[in-house]
């Protein structure tokens, strides 16, 4: 349940400027954030921050760590799944944090490449599945229609990360990892679900999806994952405006880091004893290249007074 009155339907911020759905306000979110979707994994991650500062979980379950690293305020916040809580999380940090962002997501995906459970993958651009959903209510009428729709999933263009973002992160990946078999670049596809569209099978619902995997591989070549976030993750940075309401440049960079859970093709999934290692070291590198990708406070950034970093 909500635990304050808000204050406008469109724009919604508590009396004392706290945001929605995570709870959060001026100064206890930095410039700098590293996100994941799993809250245990935000907290072991919290472990290699310098000093934390901050700690919230909101009422929708999403939890914010803000602290210090390499002596620079940083943010780590735990989402969820889906498009719709990254489309949360971006918003209301924009509402509540000055000046520009920089934002990493560390999560899991499935690879549809060469990379085996237990790799690494960096996202060079992510593109959209969505259920077509007209295709399943045209299917089901008696007789079927005729303007049936061709496919049950929408394929959608690819969005690209922050180029240099997305170097660094690569780069400070690569050095952590030391064997470069374990890292692979290419897009990634960013579905509505989890199931159907993502191409896995079943025989409880008719997703309609026996061929979606070929699609997505001849649409979109590059094609190395499957995830749920990192879509919205750029397109929301590659609109977002500055102090003008211009969207060149965008006030947030974003990039996106992917441990493989799930070998789609071999069909396996990781050894939960060996993720925890993984991502330890991978969020370390993570947590390097946001701070030399902005290595001090500049004054365009959020103001340290009054913040939890004062």
């Amino acid at each position: 349940m909500p635990t304050e009155q808000m204050s406008n339907a469109n724009k919604p911020l508590s009396a004392d400027g706290k945001t929605y759905h995570m709870e959060t306000g001026r100064g206890q979110v930095a410039n700098r954030i590293l996100t994941v979707g799993d809250p245990q994994r935000a907290r072991l991650i919290s472990q290699q921050l310098d000093k934390v500062l901050f700690e919230h979980m909101s009422h929708r379950g999403i939890l914010t760590i803000t602290g210090v690293y390499g002596g620079l305020p940083v943010s780590i916040v735990a989402i969820g799944m889906g498009l719709s809580m990254m489309d949360f999380f971006v918003r209301e940090v924009r509402m509540v944090v000055e000046g520009p962002l920089t934002i990493v997501r560390l999560g899991s995906c499935g690879s549809i490449c060469d990379a085996r459970a237990g790799d690494v993958i960096v996202a060079s651009a992510a593109f959209g599945i969505t259920t077509n959903y007209a295709f399943y209510t045209t299917a089901a009428e008696d007789p079927p229609s005729s303007s049936l729709p061709a496919e049950a999933y929408i394929l959608w263009p690819s969005v690209e990360p922050d180029a240099r973002l997305t170097r660094g992160v690569g780069a400070s990946i690569a050095q952590k990892l030391g064997d470069p078999g374990r890292l692979f670049t290419g897009e990634v596809g960013n579905a509505d679900g989890f199931y159907g569209s993502q191409g896995r099978a079943g025989d409880d619902f008719d997703d309609a999806n026996a061929t979606l995997l070929a699609r997505i591989r001849a649409t979109h070549p590059k094609a190395v994952a499957l995830e749920m976030e990192s879509h919205m993750l750029f397109h929301l940075a590659s609109i977002s405006t500055g102090p003008t309401g211009a969207r060149r440049p965008p006030s947030i960079r974003a990039a996106c880091a992917l441990v493989v859970f799930a070998d789609r093709s071999g069909n396996t999934f990781i050894d939960p004893s060996k993720a925890a290692a993984i991502y330890s070291d991978v969020s370390a590198a993570v947590l390097d290249a946001l701070v030399a990708d902005a290595p001090a406070q500049t004054p365009d950034m959020h103001p340290a007074e009054g913040s939890v970093w004062e």
